[in-house]
C-alpha cells in the first residue's frame, strides 16, 4: 500500500512540475485517477511537509482556485521518490525476467518428455 501512496505522490510531484501551477484539484485527481478527497488529502500531506506550496488567488471570482508551486524540498523528494520507483520497477523486472526464462525451461521440458 506504501508504494501506491508514494506513486500518487510521485505523480503529483511530477504534474505540478510540469508547470500547470492553475490545474485544479478536480483535473489532477482525474489524471491520477483517484478521488477529489484522495487528492485533496495529498495535496495537504506534501504541502504540511514543505513540498510543496499552495498560494490562493486573490483576484479569482471564485475563491476556490489556487496556485501549486514545489519546494525546493519538494524538488529533492521528487528525485528520491523517482530513484525508489525506479528501483522497484527494476526489481519487478527482473522478478518477471526470472519467471519468464523459468516457464521457457518448463515448456521445453514439456515439449521433450512428449517427444
Amino acid at each position: 500500500m506504501q508504494s501506491i501512496e508514494q506513486e500518487i505522490r510521485l505523480e503529483i510531484l511530477r504534474i505540478l512540475e510540469s508547470g500547470d501551477r492553475k490545474i485544479t484539484q478536480r483535473d489532477l485527481a482525474r489524471q491520477l485517477g483517484v478521488s477529489l478527497g484522495k487528492t485533496n488529502y495529498c495535496l495537504a500531506a506534501l504541502a504540511e511537509k514543505g513540498w510543496i506550496r499552495i498560494q490562493r488567488f486573490k483576484s479569482s471570482p471564485r475563491k476556490l482556485r489556487y496556485a501549486y508551486t514545489l519546494t525546493p524540498q519538494g524538488i529533492q523528494e521528487r528525485i528520491r521518490l523517482t530513484k525508489d520507483f525506479l528501483a522497484r520497477k527494476m526489481s519487478q523486472y527482473e522478478s518477471i525476467q526470472g519467471e519468464l526464462k523459468r516457464l521457457e525451461q518448463e515448456i521445453t521440458a514439456l515439449q521433450q518428455a512428449l517427444d
